[in-house]
């Protein structure tokens, strides 16, 4: 019997074995190599020497399918634009010029001149992509062989022979795939577009086509997102850098791979060298700095005024597409005054500066042209919300919408002078089968017999509801609709209703200051305007869509609109809106909805026109308790609105409303029913069924068929109206405002 083998032995005869095994496998990935190489040097070989035959005639369908002029105009390119670049981002602008921000894309690009591109970019870009990019004519036939040679030698594909120009071809004009044909007629076209543009032209086209990462196309995409500034003022070893990056842009992502970015930008600081594009002082010194410098830009992504930037965003989809908008590469000039956004910021957390305040909405409006001047709104507590306060939100008016009722009664010739009613709980029901309207003051006080004037300085809504049936509810939702309020003022059933006068239909701040901007504009109502001027991405003015040219139509005339602002301005004087006076000409009114959901105040002078809204968006909740106090109309709101205006025009001259040379011509008023001195048949309407402090929900319910209601209560003894002095500015942090207390009998 022999003996057992040694455990060495056994070993030994493994580890051969295992030798063999590897290298069996390494001569298979070495054969496999080898003939990977092979293939890329057939292909480089059997281009060029396609090349090489339509360069010098080639068959003639090839150069047909080569040909440039056949070719459609490249992705995103103006086909007429002289540099033939593609579009990048849509810039927004202030009126003053200054950048509101960039409109979210998926690729930011921004096409700039070879002459606003630093030279070390053009030079760093010419030494790692394509050394010899001035010496050949599209195509290099010498870096075909080079190539090849390299690849051959290293038994893989270490090195490509695609030129600067074939890589343009690529990106603008041809698919990507991975075939003989596409790169045949990919090096064909090189030549035809070499012979066809200068070398300035096509290095310039390159480097604002190729993707540099992050979402960066283009050198000064790329020069924005990597260190915040324009392509024009890149370092050298920015340049280095970013030149770079096309060849694998994750790979050398500076960001998020520093390292391997520091490695690809010294291998392009020795091809510079090498290619005599540095000295070697220059190239000792800008490798020895082993730090990136990066800065991360915030150019396409931070946005200023974010609710108007939004407005204007929306406008802008309506008229080109959302894809032009995106990446049509316009520059957008709009209305917005950024010196009077920042005074709107400042009076709204000024006021309501605790992270549980309610949020305050402000838009301010040019009479004189519909210029949106001012847009903003806070939200505290809740920095990303995207919801537009201003034009999305709808909420109640409450009793700024009385000014269309009395618009509306002066336009029908009723003197508000001397036109009474009786103020007192007014209960109205004419079909007795349906909910009663029940409509009390703010504070249950009342004021007898008195004129629609008087009661526009108290606010009281047992007058107003009266005067909005004896006018109609229709002629008010057309008065409104007139002045501005866009907005439907019906019921979800299509019903006009009595409390419509009172504010009961949901409008938007930016309803209100176009309308009351039509009071301010003397009757001229102007559509709101956010852009003055758009530049299309071929550089033209794009002068058909009318941007910039204001749409007015007179409305009312001009003695009714001054009729109105009189009362409004007494209300400044001596009504609800002494909070908002400012020691100029001013008029305004106060509104406050149903359980002090809603507060604001819509206020204007000669030339300016502000809106304020207080409320919570999530919903119509109650502020009873904000810095110790319920808010209405004459509190916050007003303290706001007074605080922008001071800012606003408050160091400009005071410009008194003009009184136009005709005013309205007053008729006997003897159609309404609950005005004193005469009563007429009840007109048929719907009515809201709830009882009322300022407003109240519309219900709609049959038309009524039955008597008039007996008429109101007797009148009760008149109560004298007080003086308030008007309340100081706040401070910072200001304390807790103490409002001015509303007249008896009025309502906020």
């Amino acid at each position: 019997m022999s003996p057992p083998p040694s455990r060495g032995r056994r070993s030994g005869d493994d580890f051969d074995r295992v030798l063999r095994r590897v290298q069996k496998r390494r001569g298979r990935v070495q054969r496999k190599r080898r003939r990977r190489a092979a293939l890329v040097v057939g292909v480089l070989v059997a281009i060029l020497i396609g090349v090489l035959a339509a360069s010098f005639g080639g068959a003639a369908a090839f150069e047909a399918s080569c040909s440039l002029s056949s070719l459609p105009a490249p992705s995103g390119v103006d086909g007429g634009a002289a540099h033939g670049l593609p579009l990048g981002n849509s810039f927004i602008y202030a009126a003053n010029g200054s950048l509101l921000g960039s409109i979210p894309a998926e690729k930011n690009r921004q096409p700039v001149a070879l002459s606003q591109i630093s030279p070390w970019m053009a030079k760093a870009t010419v030494a790692i992509e394509d050394k010899r990019f001035y010496k050949h004519g599209g195509v290099d036939y010498k870096g075909i062989v080079r190539a090849a040679v390299n690849d051959l030698r290293a038994g893989k594909v270490v090195q490509g022979g695609s030129t600067i120009t074939q890589q343009l071809v690529r990106n603008l004009y041809i698919s990507k795939e991975r075939t003989f044909k596409r790169k045949l007629k990919e090096a064909c076209l090189a030549i035809k577009l070499a012979r066809s543009k200068s070398k300035d032209w096509i290095l310039g086209s390159y480097m604002n086509a190729v993707y540099y990462g992050n979402h960066a196309y283009g050198i000064e995409a790329a020069s924005q997102t990597y260190f915040s500034r324009r392509a024009g003022s890149l370092t050298l070893d920015q340049a280095a850098l970013l030149a770079g990056l096309p060849q694998a842009p994750s790979v050398f992502d500076p960001i998020h791979r520093p390292l391997d970015a520091l490695d690809r930008r010294d291998e392009v600081l020795r091809a510079m060298l090498d290619n005599g594009a540095l000295t070697r002082n220059q190239y000792v010194s800008a490798v020895a700095d082993r730090k990136l410098h990066l800065v991360p830009g915030r150019l396409y992504t931070r946005i200023r005024e974010p609710y108007f930037f939004s407005y204007v965003r929306d406008q802008l989809i309506a008229e080109y597409g959302s894809n032009t908008v995106r990446s049509g590469g316009l520059k957008v000039y709009t209305t917005i005054d950024p010196r009077l956004q920042v005074a709107a910021r400042k009076a709204i957390v000024g006021t309501l500066y605790s992270r549980t305040d309610p949020a305050s909405a402000l838009v301010s409006i040019d009479p004189s042209t519909g210029a949106i001047r001012a847009m903003t709104a806070v939200t505290p507590g809740n920095r990303g919300n995207q919801f537009n306060l201003v034009a999305q939100a709808k909420r109640q008016a409450g009793s700024t919408f009385k000014a269309f009722v009395l618009t509306a009664a002066v336009d029908e010739g009723i003197n508000p002078e001397s036109t009474y009613y009786v103020s007192g709980p007014f209960h109205y029901q004419p079909d007795p089968y349906s909910p009663a309207w029940d409509v009390t003051t703010y504070d249950h006080t009342y004021l007898g017999s008195t004129s629609i004037e008087n009661a526009t300085l108290h606010s009281d809504n047992t007058v107003y509801a009266q005067l909005t049936l004896d006018v109609g509810p229709e002629k008010v939702a057309e008065m409104a609709h007139k002045l501005g309020v866009r907005s439907p003022l019906t019921t979800k059933e299509g019903a006009y209703v009595p409390s419509l006068g009172l504010g009961s239909i949901p409008v938007s701040p930016l309803d209100m200051a176009s309308a009351y901007a039509t009071l301010a504009g003397g009757g001229i109502y102007s559509k709101p305007m956010a852009i003055r001027k758009v530049i299309l991405g071929n550089g033209k003015d794009d002068i058909d869509a009318g941007w910039g040219e204001p749409e007015r139509k007179r409305v009312i005339s001009e003695g009714v609109a001054y009729t109105v602002t009189q009362i409004l301005e007494q209300n400044m004087l001596h009504g609800t809106g002494i909070g908002a006076y400012f020691g100029r000409p001013s008029a305004g009114k106060t509104g406050t909805t149903d359980s002090y959901a809603d507060a604001w105040f819509c206020g204007f002078t000669p030339n300016l026109e502000a809106t304020v809204w207080i409320g919570y968006p999530r919903g119509e909740i109650p502020m009873l308790n904000v810095h110790g106090i319920a808010v209405s109309g004459p509190t916050f709101p007003a303290t706001i609105w007074r605080s922008f205006m001071l800012t606003a025009v408050g160091k400009s001259n005071p410009v008194d409303f003009t009184e136009p040379p005709v005013l309205p011509t007053w008729h006997s008023f003897t159609r309404g029913q609950y005005a004193v001195g005469g009563y007429d048949s009840t007109p048929n309407y719907y009515y809201g069924g709830t009882t009322t402090k300022t407003t109240s929900t519309p219900t709609k319910t049959s038309p009524s068929k039955t008597p008039p209601p007996p008429p109101p209560p007797p009148p009760a003894p008149t109560i004298p109206l007080p003086t308030t002095p008007t309340p100081p500015p706040p401070t910072s942090p200001p304390p807790p405002p103490t409002p001015p207390p509303p007249p008896p009998g009025s309502n906020p």
